[in-house]
């Protein structure tokens, strides 16, 4: 059967940990200069209504470095669900290409992307959830750490998609996640009680930072304005004034504490340029891991792996 991977609880718990296995493994043959070409003869279609730099150069690159030809689709190429409708061009692309990767607005047009398209669909960003992004935070996270046991990961900022992924990961690995934001800017309620019904971690949603990061593992932010929430930039400033992530709030978390970021960043608003560039930041590898751990997301999906 065809197989999509939309939102992280797609894959069980023990397909997780193994994606995070084979990432590095992937990633060790690629760093050694390794022929390893699996999708040598394949294409995949990228569909973009969202631009994005690390997205597009990610996949890309790391489908071509497998073998692959990747086909950019931006917004002025595919106008997907307003020029032509979303199961339509799923089914059209289908006859090209054999991986679909979307990074779209609209969670239900990934959705509805995957119900007709006949090739395996990778969702590469929506509103709703980021869940390539999340799969390499936690590899990175490993890496550093050595291990995933007693894992404090504080999210500070935004209840935007990538918490509402950390709250589908939860419902797969066990820890401690915290999510730090304004009253007007909590994460998906739905999402919120999945991850705590489930039962398999620790979800808290608090309003202080300075409280939330006490004894973290990992602090995280993201931008206080998303792509299309750039008109409420001023109004969110004065909401997340207090929210932004620096030296004290650093000071707080566990001496060994890493800061992630998924970029880009605005520095000097949600953390300051003395954090990104500081002793804990693992933004860059963060950043480099995106392009493993999606290889492996690729190969899984496409039966190669």
């Amino acid at each position: 059967m065809k197989r999509d991977f939309l939102h992280i609880t797609d894959f069980t718990s023990a397909e997780v940990l193994e994606t995070l296995e084979n990432a590095k493994e992937v990633k060790a043959k690629l760093k050694s200069g390794e022929n390893y070409t699996p999708f040598k003869g394949r294409s995949m279609a990228m569909i973009f209504t969202k631009p994005s730099a690390r997205t597009r150069i990610s996949f890309e690159t790391g489908f071509y470095r497998l073998g692959g030809h990747a086909v950019y689709l931006g917004p002025s190429d595919i106008d997907i669900g307003k020029r032509e409708a979303v199961k339509d061009i799923a089914r059209v692309i289908s006859r090209y290409n054999d991986i679909i990767m979307a990074r779209l607005f609209d969670h239900n047009h990934i959705l509805e992307l995957a119900d007709y398209a006949d090739v395996p669909v990778i969702n590469a960003l929506t509103d709703y959830n980021h869940p390539c992004q999340i799969m390499a935070d936690i590899l990175t996270i490993q890496e550093h750490r050595g291990h995933l046991e007693d894992l404090k990961v504080v999210y500070i900022g935004d209840g935007n998609n990538i918490v509402n992924s950390w709250l589908r990961l939860s419902q797969r690995i066990p820890f401690h996640f915290v999510c730090a934001c304004p009253e007007n800017y909590t994460p998906d309620a739905d999402t919120v009680k999945a991850a705590q019904d489930a039962g398999l971690s620790t979800i808290d949603i608090q309003h202080d930072p300075a409280i939330a990061a006490q004894k973290a593992d990992v602090i995280y932010t993201d931008v206080w304005a998303s792509m299309g929430q750039k008109h409420e930039k001023e109004d969110r400033l004065k909401h997340f004034k207090g929210f932004q992530v620096n030296e004290t709030i650093m000071a707080a978390a566990d001496e060994n504490a890493l800061f992630l970021h998924c970029l880009p960043a605005e520095r000097g608003l949600e953390v300051t340029d003395t954090v990104i560039e500081g002793r804990g930041s693992v933004v860059f590898d963060e950043a480099e891991n995106r392009m493993h751990v999606q290889n492996v997301l690729l190969l899984k999906i496409a039966g190669e792996i």
